[in-house]
């Protein structure tokens, strides 16, 4: 593996965050290290502000949205996302798979100190085992944001997984895309976008300079109508 490169960033003006609770979990914190230790494997600034207009924008008010995460960790992003709900449309869903029992009872917590638990439900278990039955039960998807497993093979699993119920203009983010593997390692996220690419088409933007170990948010659309 390269050596990562880190920037998630810190002593900015907590007030940019969209909800109060990740500031809490911010204050004091200065270092990768104290930052894993309050929020976890989080996207980290700027990536929550990223992530929360994605959603806005591409969420119609005039709907009940669904938005599906892989990765819940210490439910950050899922609070990120389930603010865009709340003030995009008031209503919705944001559905989060975690594998760690651990830190989905920490997800909990945090989602419920940011109040926006109504619009959250996180499911416990590996998206290998829970995703296919997730996804069947949803209407459809308006964006999907895919940060649990960074091997290619698991990256394909979810993005496949979501594709037939991911709306003709919804939204599938990626975090950790920076080309971290050597030749003949597994190519992670990075891989998983060219295959992507090269089987699926469609349009996708790179955003290189967001995120820790490692770096970078792609996001995918379809070739939507305009």
């Amino acid at each position: 593996m390269r050596e990562p490169l880190f920037y998630r960033q810190f002593g900015y003006d907590f007030g940019r965050l969209p909800n109060r609770q990740l500031a809490r979990l911010e204050e004091g914190v200065d270092s990768i290290e104290e930052a894993r230790k309050r929020s976890g494997l989080t996207i980290g600034y700027p990536g929550w502000p990223l992530i929360y207009y994605l959603a806005v924008c591409s969420i119609d008010p005039e709907c009940q949205p669904t938005v599906l995460e892989t990765g819940t960790n210490h439910g950050c992003s899922t609070i990120v996302l389930a603010q865009a709900i709340l003030d995009s449309c008031g209503g919705g869903m944001v559905h989060s798979v975690e594998l760690s029992p651990d830190n989905a009872t920490i997800a909990q917590s945090n989602v419920d100190a940011a109040g926006v638990a109504e619009v959250v439900k996180i499911h416990v278990g590996s998206t290998l085992e829970v995703l296919d039955d997730l996804v069947a039960s949803l209407p459809s998807i308006d964006l999907a944001f895919l940060d649990g497993s960074h091997l290619q093979a698991d990256v394909m699993f979810e993005f496949e997984t979501v594709l037939p119920k991911l709306k003709t203009r919804g939204l599938v983010v990626f975090d950790n895309t920076y080309h971290i593997a050597e030749e003949g390692e597994d190519q992670r996220v990075y891989g998983a976008l060219n295959e992507i690419s090269d089987r699926f088409g469609g349009r996708r933007i790179d955003l290189p300079f967001v995120s820790w170990f490692t770096p970078g948010v792609a996001i995918w659309q379809r070739e939507a109508p305009l």
